[in-house]
């Protein structure tokens, strides 16, 4: 009997196996099939609006990544936009910032809970005192007024002189109080890493972040951004149709909130890293203490094309965390003249997506909050098929 019994054994292992194997493709299959009718979707809502051109990265997994370019990088005789065309982040520049930042403290470079006067000691002087936490920077909490200062980004003020104007702007809260959306004072961190490592900023995010995860096409600022002819061009609205603008070097001041370029092939690189598939780079540790809910922002809760999803909204470090339809989401968005981005990570079903855009247009918040609903649906209906077939 007892080769009969290994026979048998052996038969129900092949059959489990094929059985897994028809599963594994059908989901396969359903998740391609998902893709397509996204993208598809996607091309048309942007031909429907005349926009220049975009780059999406879906990630799935480890190993499923949808990259696609559409449309040109600039209107008149601009090149196609593929896999490596360069974009500007703008704010979603912020998420590098934090990553970096939760890398260095978690190996004790510094702590977050350092008083930034121990990196600028001009701040000791100001109402700040020692108040001000180097994690106070990266969430937003410094209790400025939002956004302090923004207006002299935008004229030829230099970086250092908006600095020591901001010092002197008398806070509305305590640091940790209230929650004041920032750009000069965020990019303070860059001050910070510059003080305890004596590396800085730039370097650290070229050889510390986008070299060992082989993001071949991101860099920082204006001359790396327009090295070659492969990067899109901003393009704002005029009363019937797009106008391709000028590179604005403006938003480049302030590396850490605005100043990251990067592809479509890149920024699927960085949704694998920010779901876990790169620990050497971004260790589970990083990717738990940028995202821990630091500032509460209920403004969020109150956006239109969410409000209807959304049950808490928090700010991290150089990350939203959003409770969407009982779903953790880490988000972030960008718009600087002539460029829109959209970052969406949702760690617990493994999947991250990026949409930019070449253009200032609202229509990235409805393609964004389309390709959510889209896969949580899909995906809970996949756990309800797998459980059904389980409990049979």
């Amino acid at each position: 009997m007892k080769p009969f019994v290994s026979l048998s054994n052996s038969l129900f292992l092949v059959i489990t196996l094929v059985l897994f194997q028809s599963q594994v493709h059908a989901s396969d299959q359903q998740w391609q099939e998902f893709v397509s009718d996204y993208t598809q979707h996607l091309e048309h809502k942007l031909k429907s609006k005349g926009i220049p051109g975009a780059a999406l990265s879906i990630v799935n997994g480890p190993d499923d990544t949808h990259i696609q370019g559409f449309g040109v990088t600039k209107l008149s005789k601009g090149l196609a936009i593929n896999a490596h065309t360069r974009f500007r982040l703008a704010s979603v520049s912020k998420t590098f910032a934090g990553s970096l930042s939760a890398k260095l403290a978690n190996e004790g470079k510094f702590s977050l809970d350092d008083p930034v006067s121990k990196f600028i000691p001009a701040l000791a002087n100001t109402d700040y005192k020692n108040n001000l936490k180097v994690f106070h920077l990266l969430s937003h909490s410094s209790g400025l007024v939002p956004n302090a200062y923004d207006n002299l980004i935008e004229s030829r003020m230099s970086y250092p002189d908006i600095v020591q104007k901001l010092l002197s702007v008398e806070p509305i809260c305590l640091p940790g109080q209230c929650y004041g959306y920032q750009n000069v004072m965020f990019s303070l961190i860059a001050e910070v890493i510059k003080s305890s490592t004596k590396l800085d900023y730039s370097r650290w995010m070229s050889e510390f972040i986008f070299s060992p995860l082989s993001m071949n096409d991101a860099s920082l600022g204006y001359t790396a951004m327009v090295t070659d002819d492969n990067y899109a061009h901003p393009h704002i609205r005029g009363r019937k149709r797009w106008h391709t603008a000028k590179l604005k070097k403006n938003y480049y001041k302030v590396l850490p909130a605005a100043g990251v370029n990067a592809s479509a092939s890149d920024m699927a690189i960085w949704l694998k890293a920010q779901l876990g598939y790169y620990p050497a780079v971004l260790s589970s540790a990083v990717l738990a203490s940028q995202t821990r809910p630091y500032t509460h922002t209920k403004k969020e809760l109150r956006r239109r094309v969410w409000k209807k999803h959304l049950t808490e909204a928090y700010y991290g470090l150089g990350w939203r965390v959003y409770d969407y339809d009982n779903e953790t989401l880490y988000y972030h968005s960008g718009w600087v003249q002539g460029y829109r981005s959209d970052l969406v990570v949702i760690p617990h079903l493994n999947i991250g997506f990026s949409l930019i855009l070449n253009a200032e247009t609202g229509v990235i918040n409805e393609l964004t909050t389309e390709f959510i609903d889209r896969v949580l649906l899909f995906k809970r209906a996949q756990q309800l098929a797998m459980y059904k077939e389980e409990d049979k």
